[in-house]
């Protein structure tokens, strides 16, 4: 009796660690979309003073943020889903000890469905940064560009 219930408690701290970086991971999906609920705010508040060829770079970045915040939506669903996945899996081990039931292959669809869920939302955060990567603008000066561009090395003093 005491051997059952000490190998189900191993198979259910084991799940318990996955929650602690599935937690983890959603703290940094919640922290990227305040980020940019925040720079749209601002770049809203930019759209409406501005016209001609600047105002339609202002509009595209908006856009590039609303795809953005899609992806970190869709991140933080399949992040709080692959949780909500392993809390189920620690309570099916509970429960299937406490009542004598056989949930090994229920235990093991439960941790898959997790693990895809994870990959998912881990999938949406990289495409997400990618994104954020390729809208950078650094504001170096012509010379330093034009140097760059030729073969120089951007590291040397001008």
């Amino acid at each position: 009796m005491l051997e059952d219930i000490t190998h189900t408690i191993q198979l259910a701290v084991a799940p318990v660690f996955l929650l602690t970086a599935l937690g983890t991971t959603l703290a940094v999906l919640v922290a990227r979309l305040a980020r940019i609920v925040d720079r749209a705010r601002r770049v809203e508040a930019r759209l409406r003073d501005e016209a001609g060829l600047v105002r339609e770079g202002t509009v595209r970045e908006l856009q590039s943020l609303e795809g953005r915040a899609r992806l970190i939506h869709w991140a933080l669903t399949a992040g709080t889903s692959a949780a909500l996945l392993v809390c189920l899996l620690i309570a099916v081990a509970f429960v299937g000890y406490l009542l004598g039931w056989r949930v090994g292959q229920a235990m093991a669809i439960l941790f898959i469905a997790a693990m895809a869920s994870y990959v998912g939302a881990l999938l949406c955060l990289l495409r997400e940064v990618g994104i954020a990567v390729g809208t950078l603008r650094f504001g170096f000066p012509a010379e330093v560009r034009g140097r760059d561009a030729g073969g120089g090395d951007r590291d040397a003093p001008p």
